[in-house]
């Protein structure tokens, strides 16, 4: 590495200066940090980092980019959660739209932090464990194209026997199951059932039905219930079906009310509960129109506006030195919004009595921790020249130590453990300052020796 510096950087440069790099490490380097999975607001320092000046300043375009991109996808999935609520699953399926394959991985690994449950990226749920999920593809469908390409053609039943000729059982049901819908069977893709058949006979317990490659009512539909009611017949269940186009929402009601139908039928009362999944560039504005429209879905499949994070592409968290030798310092600009905050501070979260948080406040180091109970007078960021009056139930300390003297010093989560994390952190937040349209803006506030420091270094630099 330090022979590639000094091909790279300017000929004068002085040997002492290569052999000081060399001796470099961060065995006097201490980082805290709010834990992983936390909920942070805008001008809050979620990670502070101590040691020489030289070392800290080599970190900064490492510690942005590690977490920019995380944060960033980890709160869009988190968005998505929020509108979709608790009971619907959700998959992570960006990995072709992703931006390149490192920010595949860091896609599927943070959604799943921000409230996803499972991911198409199987290297993701090979390396972070992630529960690992997809669907047929329309091109398994279309590679059939008749019913004499099924091979094999017989299944055993579940509880045992002799195999079942299962191509000619799923005909025999389709049938029926055309009457009861008043479908012509001769409308129904030869090559679709085909696909459908070959399918369940490979995996019997995991039948699912892509029902949108040609036409749903008048053929993905029928031919999804023929299956699905030969496999019953022989002792399995279908898993499921998935929506690819058209109107999602209208067209999962369609679907649910044709299973409850032949459940009624058939005298299948599992069939009307069969889940149903949807994908198609499924967006905030999507789950919002799914929510005024009623649905039947069960389960989405987000790529695009999760991965590549349209509404806004980049996080914006910023690297700034805030103390040299014991002096505090700040960046002095007209803009109030990019000033930092000078000096070493410690974090605290304020709750009320309903267990929400409803302000941060930014203290220096030195100050004594507040109390529960106790009276504070604080500055509120955006209203610096004012004072109030603060009451908190309980009292949050952010940071944690993770990393001093080269060593890890704080046991790191798993991401299991990070996911529910996150997902904690969320519900403590009041329903005004959780809601995505219009959120009461949340107050980040300074203690009052923290905010004389502040007016101190700004009227010096004036």
């Amino acid at each position: 590495d330090v022979a590639y510096l000094r091909s790279v950087l300017p000929s004068t440069t002085e040997d002492a200066f290569f052999d000081f790099l060399a001796t470099l490490d961060a065995s006097e380097v201490t980082v805290s940090a709010v834990p992983e999975g936390s909920v942070v607001f805008a001008r809050v320092p979620f990670l502070q980092v101590k040691g020489p000046l030289l070392v800290v300043q080599l970190l900064e375009t490492t510690l942005l980019c590690l977490v920019n991109y995380a944060s960033l996808v980890a709160t869009n999935a988190a968005r998505f959660r929020l509108l979709a609520g608790p009971d619907v699953k959700l998959m992570e399926m960006g990995l072709r739209r992703a931006q390149g394959p490192d920010g595949a991985l860091s896609a599927s690994k943070y959604s799943y932090i921000g409230g996803f449950d499972s991911t198409s990226n199987i290297l993701a749920g090979k390396l972070y464990g992630i529960p690992v999920r997809g669907t047929v593809a329309h091109s398994f469908i279309m590679s059939f194209t008749s019913l004499e390409e099924v091979q094999p053609r017989e299944l055993s039943p579940l509880a045992g026997g002799q195999p079942v000729d299962f191509l000619a059982l799923a005909v025999s049901w389709l049938q029926q199951v055309c009457e009861l819908l008043q479908t012509p069977p001769e409308k129904v893709n030869q090559g679709e059932l085909a696909a459908f058949v070959s399918y369940a006979i490979t995996f019997p317990k995991d039948f699912q039905g892509l029902l949108d490659t040609y036409c749903v009512r008048r053929s993905g539909l029928p031919n999804f219930c023929a299956v699905a009611l030969a496999l019953h017949q022989l002792g399995y269940r279908a898993i499921g079906v998935r929506l690819d186009s058209g109107d999602l929402a209208q067209q999962s009601k369609e679907i649910r009310q044709v299973l409850r139908a032949c459940g009624a039928r058939f005298q299948v009362p599992w069939f009307e509960s069969i889940p149903i999944a949807v994908s198609n560039d499924i967006s905030e504005q999507s789950l919002e129109e799914f929510c005024r429209e009623g649905n039947e879905i069960d389960m989405i499949g987000v790529g695009t506006n999760l991965v590549t994070c349209p509404l806004q592409p980049s996080l914006g968290c910023v690297y700034k030195l805030v103390e040299v030798n014991g002096s505090p310092c700040l960046k002095l600009t007209e803009d109030e919004e990019k000033m930092t905050i000078p000096g070493i501070k410690m974090i605290y979260r304020l709750y009320d009595a309903a267990g929400h948080p409803f302000m941060d406040l930014m203290a220096l180091e030195e100050e004594a921790s507040p109390s529960a109970g106790q009276e504070l007078v604080v500055h509120v960021l955006g209203q610096l020249g004012e004072t109030s009056k603060v009451m908190p139930t309980t009292v949050e300390p952010l940071h944690r130590t993770y990393f001093r003297d080269g060593q890890v010093c704080e046991p790191l989560p798993s991401l299991p453990e990070v996911r529910s994390h996150a997902q904690v952190s969320l519900s403590r937040l009041s329903p005004a300052h959780r809601r995505l349209h219009e959120p009461q803006p949340y107050p980040v506030a300074l203690t009052e020796k923290l905010h004389h420091l502040l007016t101190k270094l700004q009227q010096a630099s004036q």
